[in-house]
């Protein structure tokens, strides 16, 4: 197990890392255009080549309906919960729950409180939202045989088309602060017009057309540099956190990300007799950090930031806690 953590951590440790290290050497319009070249080209071609060389037959073809579902299960439990704190938080502010030794509690409901509508759609997408595209993808080949790998490239793509650049869009269009998105026709505009579903599109439909040696070598050479961009952009983002306070409300879509939708969905895998290597892959990328690609929809839509951040930082750490049990419990 010793060899093949080492193996799953050494990229994200290696790339994440310089970032962290880069960050103070690197102009101000960086991470923004890195943000931009990921969201318009980098993410875009990936999703290109993983779709030419997918297997859409066999058992994997559960795959998409699974991750599916996963999304459905985390913004479900993600949106009761903050449901419950805002509750929780407005009765609080009338009559005072805790006193005393227990302050902290009380600072941490009226921070609830306080939060703006924006709040809400980033604490969802936090909880929602998994990096499988390039976390997942620069694991999965350290831990599990190559047959299997399907599993998670099929897992991949249906994470971000209908995912991040597919329902994630229209939740934080619909959550955002500008009032010009608030329309269902505008949200819909939105989803249709992000790159990395029409990618989707070009590569399944081309899957067929064979391209030269030199052609494919480069395109896998290319998904790798933007693999190592995003988890750059990672440390420089997680570098860049300027204020904390927004990490007590992220611990709990942190938790439901890297600690709870991963167990469920291990057991769950188990109940319907899936074992091996096709369980392990479902777990992991059910459970790997927030995505990158939540900081680029702040930005575009003007949500909470600092909670989208923090819920990055934490549930980086939390994985490189998280995959040792995942490799003991169901691999």
């Amino acid at each position: 197990m010793i060899e093949t953590l080492f193996h799953a951590y050494t990229p994200l440790v290696i790339w994440t890392g310089l970032g962290l290290l880069l960050f103070k050497y690197i102009p101000v319009d960086f991470p923004k255009l890195l943000s931009r070249f990921l969201f318009w080209i980098g993410i875009p071609l990936q999703i290109l080549v993983l779709a030419r060389q997918s297997d859409f037959s066999g058992a994997v073809v559960f795959t998409p309906a699974i991750a599916i579902f996963v999304l459905f299960l985390s913004t479900s439990l993600a949106w009761l919960t903050w449901l419950l704190l805002w509750r929780l938080s407005a009765a609080h502010v009338k009559k005072p729950y805790f006193q005393g030794k227990n302050s902290r509690l009380n600072l941490f409901l009226l921070n609830v409180n306080s939060r703006k509508r924006s709040s809400q759609g980033s604490f969802i997408l936090a909880a929602m939202l998994a990096n499988t595209g390039f976390v997942g993808l620069a694991i999965t080949p350290a831990i599990i045989s190559s047959d299997n790998n399907n599993w998670a490239v099929l897992y991949s793509l249906t994470n971000n088309v209908i995912g991040t650049y597919g329902f994630g869009v229209f939740i934080a269009s619909y959550f955002g602060n500008s009032e010009q998105k608030k329309h269902w026709w505008t949200q819909l505009r939105d989803v249709l017009t992000v790159p990395a579903l029409w990618a989707f599109l070009i590569g399944f439909f081309t899957r067929n057309i064979p391209l030269s040696e030199t052609v494919e070598s480069g395109l896998q050479v290319a998904v790798w540099v933007v693999i190592a961009s995003a988890l750059l952009l990672v440390g420089i983002r997680l570098r860049s956190i300027k204020t904390w306070q927004s990490f007590e409300l992220a611990l709990i879509p942190s938790l439901l990300k890297v600690v709870i939708v991963p167990v469920l969905i291990g057991l769950g895998a188990s109940f319907f007799g899936l074992s091996g290597d096709p369980r392990l892959v479902l777990v992991l990328m059910s459970g790997t950090p927030t995505a990158l690609s939540v900081l680029i929809l702040a930005e575009i839509y003007d949500l909470d930031r600092d909670l989208l951040a923090s819920s990055i930082a934490l549930t980086s750490l939390g994985l490189l806690l998280m995959l040792p049990l995942w490799l003991a419990g169901f691999s």
